[in-house]
């Protein structure tokens, strides 16, 4: 898809969430090495282009699931960074009161069926929600975003099963970023292309450049089409890495397992660096105006930091509050 295809406003919202991903990723690196940040965090710096290009295909009544790595999806599904930010410090103004953290922010609201720190965890979930839509007969589409090595699991295979068999208006996302963990793809996953695992299931299998937003956007309005018309599910590959480890602070127990030359490779198709360029070719947007929209997305990120430090703990008392939805 070329750039001029779009409306303005599209591609300045692309760039405004690229870089919004990005200054919060970062934020939350930041804010983990000063020791703010409890628990563990996982970042998906230089990814930012899958969520995205697929939640810009999206409308306020479909909905998600994610991952433990799931904070851009979250952003691009329309979290607000102070309440997430919040969530991540275990404040009790985040979305889950500080009970969720990184791993575990839900908003139902915006259509946000969870992070989920078990891996593969989210695909059966967004099959129950694309059949509930199908039995309530509306055209909200289901997206699952996971991980190659999430792909290995058997919740992915057995889901993408039935939402074949029963042709639900479902997305699979698989964020590809060559690593499960800390084990190369190449070396846990029988195929090279996890899109071909689509023919067992009777579904299309998609592979685009994760880098691309527009390539990733207009694979996922086809695919959020099919799946609105109730021709079933598609299985988009989005080829990408993460320029961070698995965890941030790994490096105090795990070294350097991936080599540097792969990682700055991996850095020279930056996906903010690729559009920014594209859109410039249009001629009809100006670097002032992508310089302005950065600077506002970086106050709102300082915002949202300062709201989540002097947000209030939660209680002790309510630890067992909010435990089931009524």
């Amino acid at each position: 898809m070329e750039a001029s295809a779009l409306a303005k406003e599209q591609l300045l919202g692309m760039f405004r969430m690229l870089v919004t991903i990005r200054r919060f990723e970062e934020t939350l690196r930041d804010l983990f090495f000063q020791a703010q940040i409890p628990g563990f965090v996982h970042v998906s710096i230089g990814e930012e282009a899958v969520p995205t290009g697929v939640c810009a295909a999206l409308t306020g009544t479909d909905y998600i699931t994610t991952t433990h790595r799931g904070h851009g999806h979250m952003l691009a599904k329309g979290g607000a960074p102070k309440l997430m930010m919040a969530e991540i410090f275990g404040k009790r103004t985040g979305y889950c009161k500080g009970k969720g953290g990184s791993m575990h922010i839900v908003s139902y609201d915006l259509g946000i069926l969870g992070a989920n720190g078990i891996v593969g965890g989210g695909i059966p979930i967004a099959a129950g929600a694309a059949l509930a839509s199908s039995f309530r007969g509306n055209d909200s589409v289901a997206v699952a975003f996971f991980g190659d090595g999430a792909s290995n699991e058997g919740t992915f295979h057995e889901t993408a099963n039935l939402a074949g068999l029963w042709k639900l208006p479902m997305v699979f996302v698989c964020q590809n970023n060559c690593y499960a963990e800390f084990t190369p793809t190449s070396e846990s996953t029988a195929v090279k292309d996890i899109a071909v695992r689509a023919q067992g299931y009777s579904m299309p299998g998609v592979i685009v450049d994760g880098n691309d937003v527009l390539a990733v956007y207009e694979a996922a309005t086809a695919a959020v089409a099919r799946a609105r018309r109730g021709e079933g599910p598609t299985l988009i590959e989005a080829k990408t890495y993460r320029w961070e480890g698995h965890v941030v602070g790994e490096e105090a127990f795990m070294g350097q397992y991936r080599p540097a030359d792969e990682i700055r490779a991996a850095k020279q198709r930056c996906p903010i660096v690729l559009f920014t360029n594209k859109i410039l070719e249009t001629g009809f947007i100006a670097p002032a105006e992508l310089d302005h929209i950065a600077s506002e997305v970086q106050h709102e990120i300082t915002t949202a930091v300062e709201f989540a430090q002097s947000s209030p703990l939660p209680e002790p008392q309510e630890a067992l509050e909010d435990l089931f939805v009524s």
